[in-house]
């Protein structure tokens, strides 16, 4: 990346999110806080609007969990987080919510000799894997999905998130979806009990521990497994269908999505109907204050994701994220108009 990108190498390396970052050396950066999911994305695009404005963007790629805590302690200008918050927390802390940017989360294995979509899983099977029900590769559930496929007898690692993610609420909200006993025995939220396996902090300490650690098996969203030239697995969708992480897939679990039916167009894309939908979809969301400390900051925070929804797409699809769709675009600016000082909106989108 650009020199001007700077992350830390302890966190590049060891994977840790929490200290993960995109700053800039100018004291006018804007400031953001929260989910590591979009992290690739707000990345690319801080480099290019660094390019564009000279304005930089300081972005602290902590997890869903923490970027909400800094956003309601008003710490950060902006919050980040891949689990939508409801109406009435939404309300009660005075933020407003939308969404920026769709991606899939995919299973990533690191198994000898298997290459990238040559190992399908379905729900009901994953689910018993994170669960720790089965524990080997060459268990009967995975052959019986994979016939052709040379299958270790290896016992399966598994790597899960140990901070408050985003990305395991949409995994777990799938989960619980395609299987009653992950729902009653686990449940859904951003941080749970697992069964079994090593926790490690973000997408990037997934990632890390699982191209390291042999016979494997995490959970990472896509553009984390493009960069790092992981193994993934193909999944068989709610219409029983094979299918592979791709745009085209991501954008199909979308199509439907009704964003407005939901406070702070916080719909979940997981599981959704249709033949070429993959089943683990997400949106992610950001954070802001109706009421912002500083309406200078507020408006800076606006305008580049204004910038980034008119100039960012084709940036966002070389990641294999799936742009907002215009008409959600559109109404989200809309909702701009709520971010106010002396009652007045501090920032009116130009369009």
């Amino acid at each position: 990346m650009n020199a001007l990108l700077k992350i830390s190498a302890k966190a590049a390396l060891a994977g840790a999110a929490a200290m993960a970052m995109v700053s800039f050396a100018q004291a006018a950066d804007i400031s953001g806080a929260g989910a590591t999911f979009p992290y690739p994305i707000y990345a690319k695009w801080a480099d290019a609007y660094k390019k564009n404005t000279g304005v930089g963007l300081n972005y602290q790629s902590i997890g869903s969990g923490g970027g909400i805590k800094q956003i309601e302690a008003r710490t950060v200008t902006f919050g980040a987080t891949d689990k939508p918050l409801g109406g009435e927390e939404l309300e009660k802390n005075g933020l407003v919510q939308f969404p920026t940017v769709m991606g899939g989360i995919v299973p990533v294995i690191n198994v000898e000799g298997v290459k990238p979509g040559e190992l399908v899983l379905d729900g009901e099977t994953l689910a018993k894997i994170f669960m720790g029900e089965i524990t080997q590769w060459n268990d009967e559930a995975i052959a019986k999905l994979n016939p052709d496929a040379k299958l270790p007898d290896a016992a399966i690692a598994v790597v899960h998130r140990s901070d408050g993610s985003g990305t395991t609420f949409n995994f777990t909200y799938y989960l619980g979806e395609v299987s009653s006993d992950w729902s009653d025995k686990i449940g859904v939220n951003t941080s749970v009990e697992w069964p079994v396996g090593i926790g490690a902090k973000g997408n990037e300490g997934v990632a890390a521990n699982v191209g390291q650690t042999a016979n494997s098996i995490g959970y990472v969203e896509y553009a984390y497994a493009l960069q790092n030239k992981m193994t993934y697995a193909d999944m068989i969708n709610k219409d029983g269908q094979k299918v592979a992480p791709e745009s085209a897939a991501f954008a199909a679990a979308a199509e439907g999505a009704d964003w407005s039916s939901q406070p702070g167009f916080g719909v979940i894309l997981a599981n959704q109907p249709g033949a070429k939908s993959w089943p683990m979809t997400a949106a992610t969301f950001i954070l802001m204050h109706e009421e912002p400390d500083s309406a200078e900051d507020s408006a800076a925070a606006l305008k580049f994701f204004e910038w980034a929804y008119a100039e960012g797409d084709d940036m966002a699809q070389t990641l294999d994220y799936i742009p907002m769709p215009d008409a959600v675009v559109e109404k989200v600016e809309q909702e701009w108009a709520k971010i106010q000082s002396d009652g007045k909106a501090v920032y009116a989108p130009s369009k």
